[in-house]
C-alpha cells in the first residue's frame, strides 16, 4: 500500500484523470507478455512517424482512471473514444526502455480480439501505470467483499451504456435523413408553394356555383368542350338616349307633371284599360271581356 499514489475515494468514487498522446491500438495475439506489447509498440511508432511525416500530429487524449476501469476521451471534445473496463484488460506495463511510453491490452467486448493500447506521456508513465494497477487491486477487494455481485452490475450498466451509444447514433442518422427528405420536398414544392399550404378555392354556393358579385369584374370562362364563351357586354350606367340625344319614351315611369292634363288624363285612363284587359289592335282601343281571351 505504500506505493499507491491516491487515495482509494478517489478511485471508488472518482477518476484520475492523465492527459497523455494517444499512438494508437493494435490486435495482438495473446492476452499478456512483453514480447507481444513489444512488438505492437513498434508496429504503432512506425505507423505514427509516418503519419508525423504527412503532417499529422499525434492526438492527445484524456485517461480517467477508475476500479471500474479506463476511459479513453478526446481532450477537447470530451468525446469518448474507447471503454476498457477493468475487468477486461489482461496486462499493464511500463517500457523500461522508453520511459514515456506505456500500454495495456484489452479485449474488445464487441469482437472478442485482444487489443493492445500504446500511449506517450513524457513524465508520468510510470505513474499511469501504477494507478491502474491500484485500481485493479482496489476492485478486487470490493469483488471479495461483494461476493462479485458489483462486477456484474457494472456489466449491465456498462451494456446499457452501450446501447445508450447505439441509439444516439442512429437518431443522429435519422435527423440526417429527415433534413434530406424536408429539402427534397421544398425542391419539389417550389417557391411560389410553402410548405404546407394548399391554394384556397373560392366559397361556392349549395349548386357548386360561385356567388354573383356586382363589384366583380365579368370575366371569360370555358365552356363545357373547352372553348371559350364571348364576353358579356358591359352595361353602361348611363340611361341610353336616341340618335337625337332624347331619352327613351315610357308612359308608365312618367310623373304626372311631365305632360299636359288633357293628356295625362288619356294616359290614365289607358293604363286602367290595360288593368281591365284593354287590347291594341291597329289604331282602335277596344275592351274585351276577360272571359273571352281565356
Amino acid at each position: 500500500d505504500k506505493s499507491w499514489m491516491h487515495s482509494p475515494e478517489a478511485l471508488t468514487k472518482h477518476f484520475i484523470p492523465y492527459t497523455v498522446k494517444f499512438l494508437g491500438n493494435s490486435e495482438v495475439e495473446q492476452p499478456k507478455g512483453t514480447e507481444i506489447v513489444k512488438d505492437a509498440v513498434r508496429k504503432l511508432k512506425f505507423a505514427r512517424h509516418i503519419k508525423k511525416s504527412e503532417g499529422q500530429k499525434t492526438p492527445k487524449v484524456e485517461l480517467q482512471i477508475s476500479i471500474y476501469g479506463v476511459k479513453i476521451l478526446d481532450s477537447k471534445t470530451k468525446e469518448m473514444l474507447h471503454n476498457c473496463q477493468l475487468h477486461r484488460i489482461s496486462f499493464c506495463a511500463d517500457d523500461k526502455t522508453d520511459k514515456k511510453i506505456f500500454t495495456f491490452i484489452c479485449k474488445d467486448a464487441e469482437s472478442n480480439k485482444h487489443m493492445c493500447y500504446v500511449f506517450d506521456s513524457e513524465k508520468c508513465a510510470e505513474e499511469i501505470t501504477l494507478t491502474i494497477g491500484q485500481a485493479f487491486d482496489l476492485a478486487y477487494k470490493k469483488f471479495l467483499e461483494t461476493g462479485g455481485k458489483d462486477v456484474e452490475t457494472r456489466k449491465q450498466i456498462a451494456s446499457l451504456q452501450k446501447r445508450i451509444q447505439e441509439l444516439e447514433t442512429e437518431n443522429i442518422e435519422l435527423k440526417k435523413k429527415v433534413q434530406e427528405m424536408e429539402i427534397n420536398v421544398r425542391v419539389t414544392q417550389g417557391p411560389s408553394s410553402p410548405r404546407g399550404m394548399t391554394p384556397r378555392s373560392p366559397s361556392t354556393d349549395l349548386f357548386d356555383m360561385v356567388p354573383f358579385s356586382p363589384a366583380s369584374p365579368l370575366l371569360p370562362t370555358p365552356s363545357s368542350n373547352g372553348t371559350e364563351l364571348p364576353p358579356l357586354p358591359v352595361r353602361s350606367s348611363e340611361t341610353r338616349r336616341d340618335i337625337f340625344g332624347a331619352e327613351p319614351f315610357d308612359p308608365f315611369i312618367s310623373g304626372g307633371g311631365d305632360f299636359p292634363p288633357d293628356i295625362q288624363s288619356k294616359l290614365d285612363e289607358m293604363q286602367e284599360g290595360f288593368k281591365m284587359g284593354l287590347t291594341l289592335e291597329g289604331t282602335v282601343f277596344s275592351l274585351d271581356p276577360l272571359d273571352g281571351r281565356c
